[in-house]
């Protein structure tokens, strides 16, 4: 029984409870997580001397028109108020404050999966057209479109889009870490006026600055968007067809592979050993069903590989994933977010909903509350790595090693019984 042991990345893809690194997409129906593929333009962080903001702006206008935007694009800059809601919406996105069975039922309601259904059979030929030339499944693409935009619906509502100048000039020169990167997506923006026509006017997108029917970020337009109807435009705010084969150019770009699902959720035999779901481990189908966990969604191929994941411990779900799953988490590293979009493409081809349903019951954790969990299990021997908050593998790691030596499920998963009994120490 063969198995590899692969790093997933998945401090972006267990819980969503993790303020994890961004991908593209910000979704405009929900709350908004912003991109950060592929590397921003190397901005210069802000010294004292750019504290003020109408200092930070004209430091940045000046970056800008050494990268070739013209005086006139780059003084757009001048004067740009900040944005109080923008401010705001960085501490409350839902892919990472609410539970992740809630952001499921927020986003995997019958009306969008009806929605989506139609969008499949307006649009079919050009769904099949994209499919034919980067081998992304039609589904997979639909559902991006629905989180992100509930198809387009919302790219009109002034109550949930803005300027993307704006927003992008709040984030970039606000004190923060990430500042570099905001700045270096608003000098993007300002290319993107600057080179590519676009027809909104202003820029429009989400508080991040993510844009369109899909929620690109502009250094990822500038790497992905496509004329896929050829007019002579990449124009992913009003043309469907670029929209969508846009998403597909980056789907495709990141590793997706053709003809294989993003995996399947799992039925566990009883008694099954959750040490096994350690999220780094690899291992074919075949022996997975062997361990006693079935997909519920037969692959294509009974030798391709997945990892197995309990996001909600042993009164969960549990999901097999494939590396497409990967991709999905390009996109936007919540796992909340990554498992709607996955669902989504599911029922919109005819599949039930999850079999097994999530502990409703449970309260998440709050960042400081896992900081404190985190310090704990330090103090009794099982090193979570640092106290950040985020609960990455090395903190459900550190969760599954506790419970091992109490003779408790290794699950890794902590519900209120067990955050109470790492409290009480040994």
């Amino acid at each position: 029984m063969r198995c590899r042991r692969r790093t997933l990345r998945l401090e972006a893809v267990l819980l969503s409870l993790a303020l994890v690194g961004p991908a593209i997409g910000t979704p405009l129906t929900q709350t908004d997580t912003p991109a950060q593929t592929p590397s921003p333009v190397p901005v210069p962080a802000a010294g004292p001397e750019a504290s003020a903001p109408a200092d930070c702006l004209g430091e940045i206008a000046r970056v800008a028109q050494v990268q070739g935007v013209p005086a006139a694009i780059a003084a757009r800059l001048t004067d740009l108020p900040v944005d109080p809601e923008v401010v705001a919406a960085t501490q409350n996105q839902a892919e990472f404050v609410k539970p992740i069975w809630a952001y499921l039922d927020a986003n995997l309601t019958e009306a969008r999966i009806a929605a989506g259904r139609a969008k499949l059979a307006e649009w079919a030929p050009t769904l099949a057209a994209i499919e034919a030339r980067y081998g992304v499944d039609r589904h997979i693409l639909v559902a991006f479109w629905g989180v992100e935009s509930t198809y387009g619906s919302v790219l009109d509502d002034p109550g949930i889009v803005r300027p993307v100048l704006r927003s992008l000039a709040t984030l970039a020169c606000t004190p923060t870490p990430r500042a570099p990167y905001w700045r270096g997506e608003l000098v993007a923006a300002l290319q993107i006026l600057a080179q590519d026509r676009p027809p909104a006017e202003p820029l429009t997108g989400s508080w991040a600055g993510a844009m369109g029917h899909t929620q690109f970020m502009p250094t990822v337009y500038q790497a992905y968007a496509v004329d896929f109807d050829g007019d002579g435009r990449r124009d992913i705010w009003t043309s469907v067809p670029d929209a969508l084969a846009s998403t597909a150019n980056y789907l495709t770009a990141m590793g997706w592979r053709p003809g294989e699902r993003w995996g399947s959720e799992a039925r566990l035999n009883p008694g099954f050993d959750y040490a096994l779901a350690d999220e780094t481990t690899e291992r074919s189908f075949a022996a997975w069903r062997a361990l006693g966990a079935t997909p519920v969604q037969a692959p294509a191929d009974d030798g391709a590989g997945a990892v197995l994941i309990v996001p909600a411990g042993a009164r969960g779900p549990a999901f097999l994933l494939q590396p497409n799953f990967r991709m999905i988490l390009r996109y936007n590293t919540a796992l909340s977010y990554a498992l709607t979009v996955a669902h989504l493409a599911d029922r919109l081809r005819g599949a039930p909903a999850f079999e097994r349903d999530w502990p409703r019951g449970d309260a998440m954790l709050s960042a400081d509350a896992l900081k404190g969990l985190q310090a704990r299990l330090a103090e009794l021997g099982f090193a979570p790595g640092a106290a950040d908050g985020k609960p990455g593998p090395r903190t459900r790691a550190a969760l599954r090693a506790f419970q091992a030596a109490r003779g408790l499920v290794p699950d890794g998963y902590a519900d209120p019984a067990l955050v109470e009994r790492i409290k009480a120490g040994p």
